[in-house]
């Protein structure tokens, strides 16, 4: 069996498990961060910093992010190429998503344009990396900021999703094509003004960024940079995330309505439990509607149902 070994640091190995999300496994090996499946390829990151792949397609797969001899600092996020000076104090468009590793719930993507003048004001609302906020706060700060910065925000809803994901799309290029859109639309709102600089959360490398972007009509490319942790480089990544947030909170809570009990977020036990009881309830017609089909969840709400 084809192998290739990786040294990466955890921040790299966090990036790739978000990366990963839809596909992976619930057993994982002693020392390990997760394991995942993918066409012909097993990937499995370990604590220490080493990733394997295995099968195939490991070769390719690992190509996706770096070589053998790579190494990188994971103390600070990690830019893809060098972020221009005093990048904190420019105006940026900043790019993130939300319900990438939800089963149930769409996934939305939001690119916000702060203007270097703007940023005490949103410091002052209280604008941070909205992993540290409850949703009370979220929805808050999001109402607040819709207000004062430009926005576009796009909702991917389940069904949709399931179409292009059997069809052969995989999510990462999903998510590049919804950025993309996203980041566009903001440029247009705010023309003929451009931004100093636009800052994607990294979801994928930038090769593989525009690899799934190749032959769209209009590809962003001016002044485009990715970085992990985006949401503490930039504040526009960090309000682009809370307006994200905040729209996948009121989807959620709408399927909930629709389902009749509280759906729980996230991809664990909890949630094959909560598909198991809505297949129940509503058949298993219903599950495209409300959940990612493709992942794990899927199989185990049935043996769950079946059991």
């Amino acid at each position: 069996m084809s192998q290739v070994v990786l040294k990466l640091t955890l921040s790299a190995i966090t990036t790739m498990k978000k990366h990963y999300e839809p596909y992976l496994s619930t057993a994982n090996p002693p020392g390990s961060v997760f394991c995942a499946k993918v066409s012909q390829c097993t990937i499995t990151a370990y604590k220490s910093g080493k990733v394997l792949f295995q099968g195939s397609n490991s070769e390719r797969e690992a190509s996706k992010w770096g070589s053998p001899a790579e190494k990188q600092d994971s103390s600070k996020p990690k830019a893809s190429g060098i972020l221009p000076s005093h990048f904190e104090g420019l105006s940026v468009i900043g790019s993130d998503e939300v319900g990438t590793g939800d089963y149930f719930g769409p996934i939305t993507v939001v690119a916000a344009y702060v203007r270097k003048e703007q940023i005490p004001l949103l410091k002052e609302v209280g604008v941070k990396d909205s992993k540290n906020l409850k949703d009370d706060a979220i929805e808050e700060i999001a109402k607040q900021i819709k207000e004062i910065i430009p926005f576009s925000l796009l909702t991917l809803h389940n069904e949709k999703y399931n179409q292009l994901q059997q069809k052969g799309m995989s999510q990462g290029k999903i998510k590049a094509l919804l950025h993309n859109q996203a980041i566009g639309h903001v440029l247009d709102k705010i023309a003929p003004e451009k931004p100093e600089a636009i800052l994607i959360d990294e979801f994928a490398k930038k090769e593989l960024y525009y690899q799934y972007l190749k032959g769209q009509s209009v590809v962003h490319k001016e002044n485009v940079f990715f970085s992990t942790k985006a949401e503490s480089v930039h504040l526009a990544v960090a309000a682009a995330s809370i307006i994200a947030r905040y729209a996948f909170v009121r989807h959620f809570e709408n399927l909930s309505k629709e389902a009749g009990f509280t759906i729980p977020k996230g991809a664990g036990p909890a949630v094959d439990k909560a598909a198991a009881r809505l297949i129940k309830e509503k058949g298993e017609k219903t599950l495209p509607k409300f959940v990612k089909l493709h992942f794990a969840n899927t199989e185990k709400a049935l043996k769950i149902v079946r059991s």
